[in-house]
């Protein structure tokens, strides 16, 4: 396989033809790189009118491999064969190279060009280009392509301060100012005989013509195709040929990158823009695809395209010229930017556990819950545009710091938790590298069940980025003020800084759109539920059979009571029940369409010998929504019961109430709904989660997450200290 490699365009701010003067003092051998050990010259010709010189020598190397390498394949110097072609008419010299040695295992092919500044005749342009093709070596194909690269990187770094240095040289010689060549009529080409002696250019002719004009042209503030800004307040970096990339746009704009960094950022711009016709993304946006795929070029490629399409089919790059957040997002919802971190990274703070997920959802539908993140991560892109120029360095990315005070069980309503997901899965792909740190605090023990269920979906590059504290852990050292300057610490953390990110709240009922409504504006959140129906009658409950094989695992429930009051328990058996017998509601005079009533528990087993409680039996009203955990201790086999809950007589007379009396009057009034989701969480997943809470935040933290839930595990496990674990919203 073929690798290539691009550089940027390097700028030096002299003249050709003192650039030229510089370059030739690196012939035949240059003290500045070791390992060019010394150069002859194999032919050389020049036009009578000296516009044309092309010289060709052969170059002997001294590379950097290992001694066993050199010695398997028995040479201690590489020779190259370069072919320079000098045209001081145009201005321009085009170097070609190529391996002499091992030229049937080993393709090395380079070129290199040195040309006028399009926008300044005063300067000079150098690109580079190299192709490599190892066909085969002896076995060490891997560590040659390597050694290859690494030569390669060197030279591309070293290149431009061996220039520099030479032109310092001439300064400090006296020699400020080359003449540029003035035409003479032309005359054939002659040969010249090759003089391994004599490798200077010749003397440029007494004939001169005037000094580039100082009013030439300096650089464009801006490239076309969508290209971010080149200059900057108080700069002006010069523009490139053919919009191309130059060193001192990369540095400034995108950051220290490797020469092989810079060269699969070119050729990727470049394939982009000869195969997208129109606007192509910023440089900054092609660099994250890169960063995200390890500058994989292949990989980043496919996943930039399958971006740019969704982009346009969705059209994203209006989306904050077109979307306006309703009014319910603008009360509710607990997010927004808040000033900068100490990197100069846009700062977006959520306040998770003060988030009404299930009211939101209910409110608008997850595909604007969606559409609302996607304008925030929009707005960032744009906040890191700016902060770039007003800090003077490259600024890609952005720190979220996420408070979880008030996140409990209600936040694992399955259905936010789907549209999270869903959310996550979005940005991931089309938004890789913007997040720059994730500040978690006040993080309740409940995380780890939320993590377990989220941590799947986010990239593992993105993870290492996360910094979790529980409690008060982010006030102390290692805390917030390593990040972010204590005077725009918002009031709700302990700081003085007003933060104008709404407090949220619990979303007024009144504000939830009917499943007819979310249906008619194309969300199927609702038609494909994961719930299941059931239907619970007096002396008739419903029940779950839930196995568990391993220790330590948890089963999360998520359950709204639909009509009816219930009660909800969760029981333990080390034995198998008998096969699930459904009650054919004939007894009951009751049809059920649409639910189902299941009985596992058989009426000869008795609580404490057959099978324990787990759970404190817990009270639910129609309405409420229910959403809960429980770690078990023991393998085997778990119910969960929901209950018909009789409402009891009035304990100050024996007259009935006139609640009871209206029951009474409806057959209707024997018979609950509720709607509900169970998964269980492995015990490997589990403690899988909890260790990368352990990694990802501090020793603290740590154990306040993990001992909170062995506590949740010890109270939960015993019938006689049991305590529940679910949270109802109403």
């Amino acid at each position: 396989m073929v690798q290539k490699y691009q550089s940027p365009v390097r700028v030096y701010k002299h003249p050709f033809e003192l650039v030229m003067a510089a370059y030739e003092r690196r012939f035949p051998t240059c003290h500045l790189i070791p390992m060019f050990v010394a150069s002859d010259v194999i032919s050389e010709e020049k036009s009578d009118d000296d516009s044309t010189h092309r010289i060709e020598r052969r170059c002997k190397l001294d590379i950097d491999a290992p001694r066993l390498l050199k010695r398997i394949a028995g040479v201690d110097y590489v020779y190259f064969v370069q072919k320079n072609t000098l045209n001081r008419r145009e201005r321009t010299l085009h170097i070609e190279s190529h391996n002499e040695t091992f030229s049937n295992r080993v393709i090395i092919h380079e070129q290199c060009c040195y040309s006028v500044h399009p926008e300044n005749e005063g300067w000079t342009c150098f690109e580079q280009s190299a192709s490599l093709d190892i066909k085969s070596f002896f076995g060490f194909e891997s560590t040659v392509e390597k050694i290859a690269m690494k030569q390669y990187a060197n030279s591309i770094k070293k290149g431009k301060e061996i220039i520099e240095y030479y032109l310092h040289e001439l300064e400090d010689e006296g020699t400020t100012h080359v003449p540029r060549w003035s035409p003479r009529p032309a005359s054939p080409v002659k040969p010249v005989t090759p003089n391994t002696h004599s490798t200077t250019l010749p003397t440029m002719p007494a004939v001169a013509i005037a000094a580039p004009s100082e009013t030439s042209k300096e650089g464009q503030a801006g490239k076309e195709g969508g290209v971010s800004p080149v200059g900057g307040p108080g700069e002006a970096l010069p523009a490139t040929p053919d919009d191309k990339l130059d060193a001192d746009y990369i540095n400034r704009y995108l950051g220290d990158l490797t020469p092989l960094q810079e060269s699969c950022l070119i050729r990727l711009r470049s394939w982009l823009q000869e195969t997208h016709k129109g606007k192509i993304p910023k440089d900054q946006h092609i660099l994250r695809f890169l960063r995200a795929r390890d500058f994989n070029l292949d990989k980043a490629r496919e996943t930039l395209c399958q971006s740019l399409t969704w982009r346009k089919q969705h059209q994203v790059d209006y989306l904050l010229d077109t979307w306006t957040s309703p009014q319910v997002l603008l009360d509710y919802y607990t997010g927004g930017w808040h000033h900068h971190d100490r990197d100069g990274r846009p700062l977006y703070i959520l306040r998770l556990g003060q988030m009404d997920t299930k009211g939101l959802v209910r409110a608008l539908g997850e595909e604007s819950l969606l559409r609302h993140v996607l304008s925030i991560n929009e707005e960032g892109l744009r906040r890191c545009e700016e902060n770039t120029k007003v800090f003077g360095r490259p600024i890609s990315c952005w720190t979220c710091l996420v408070d979880l005070e008030g996140l409990n069980m209600r936040h694992l309503w399955r259905p936010g938790v789907k549209a999270l997901l869903r959310i996550i899965e979005v940005v991931e792909a089309n938004y890789p590298e913007t997040l720059g740190r994730l500040l978690i605090l006040r993080a309740p023990r409940v995380f780890p069940v939320l993590w377990t269920l989220v941590s799947p979906f986010i990239d593992e590059n993105t993870r290492k980025k996360f910094l979790i504290y529980a409690g008060n852990d982010y006030q102390g050292p290692g805390g917030l003020l390593d990040y972010i300057d204590r005077e725009i610490i918002p009031d709700f953390l302990g700081g003085e800084c007003m933060c104008e990110v709404p407090e949220g709240g619990l979303v007024p009922k009144s504000l939830y759109r009917t499943p007819e409504e979310l249906e008619n504006d194309d969300i199927r959140l609702w038609t494909e539920t994961i719930y299941q129906s059931a239907s619970v009658f007096k002396g008739a409950p419903h029940e779950l059979l839930i196995e568990i094989i391993d220790a330590s695992s948890v089963i999360t429930w998520d359950f709204d009571v639909c009509k009816g009051d219930v009660i909800f328990n969760i029981y333990h058996s080390k034995r198998a029940p008998a096969p699930p017998k459904k009650d054919p509601l004939g007894a009951h005079g009751i049809t059920s369409p649409g639910g189902n009533n299941v009985q596992l528990i058989d009426k000869s087993w008795q609580l404490g010998q057959d099978y324990s409680m787990v759970e404190s039996p817990l009270t639910c009203k129609e309405g409420e929504s229910v959403q809960g955990s429980h770690v078990t201790r023991w393998p085997g086999f778990y119910i969960l019961q929901w209950k018909f809950h009789s409402m009891p007589a009035c304990a100050a007379t024996n007259l009935p109430r006139v609640d009871d009396v209206l029951a009474t009057l409806q057959v209707s009034s024997h018979k609950c709904k509720v709607m509900y989701y169970t998964e269980v969480l492995g015990s490997e997943d589990f403690r899988t989660a909890c260790c990368d809470v352990q990694s990802l935040g501090s020793m603290t933290s740590l154990e306040s997450s993990h001992s909170g839930f062995s506590q949740l595990s010890a109270a939960t496990t015993s019938s006689s200290q049991s305590q529940s674990s679910s949270m109802i919203s109403r």
